[in-house]
């Protein structure tokens, strides 16, 4: 993979729309599974799927703690059969490679074919925070959810929330 983009690219885009955030740094997390780090705020995964025919991408968001149902997902989406997108898809949509799969890589997807998916199960209340990498695995990026959620629409990405 080429390299991935300078965690400056996300501290930029957070600064162009006035997004406060915490920043926390720990050892790199490549899947919640095999960590036991503990950071403040809502801790979230994100899954990079495709649909049957590769032309419908998802990046879904849910709790850390949470499995997703892939197959009542599919039908949520209205799509036949959901997997996960190869590494091939997640460079050339999103920058990145698998183990630091982030929202912020949407920033790239100048053709809107990935939705932003978020589970009902995460806190979208105004108080809630939600944390991301930016770009690289050993940061988290804490910012309110509303903020989030009005950085995915000023990115042409609004939030479909949806139970995963």
């Amino acid at each position: 993979m080429s390299v991935l983009p300078d965690p400056q690219v996300a501290y930029d885009l957070l600064a162009k729309y006035d997004i406060s955030f915490d920043r926390l740094e720990h050892e790199a997390i490549t899947s919640v599974r095999d960590t036991d780090i503990v950071l403040p705020g809502q801790q979230v995964k994100n899954l990079f799927l495709k649909g049957k025919k590769g032309k419908k991408f998802y990046l879904v968001i849910l709790r850390d703690e949470k499995r997703a149902d892939i197959h009542q997902l599919a039908e949520a989406l209205d799509d036949k059969r959901l997997s996960f997108a190869s590494d091939h898809y997640l460079e050339e949509l999103l920058h990145v490679e698998p183990g630091v799969v982030t929202p912020f890589g949407v920033m790239f997807d100048t053709e809107q074919k990935v939705e932003v998916i978020v589970d009902t199960d995460v806190d979208h209340s105004e108080s809630a925070t939600v944390g991301f990498h930016p770009f690289q695995n050993t940061l988290t990026l804490n910012i309110k959810y509303s903020d989030f959620d009005h950085l995915m629409r000023a990115l042409d990405h609004p939030i479909r929330v949806i139970e995963a």
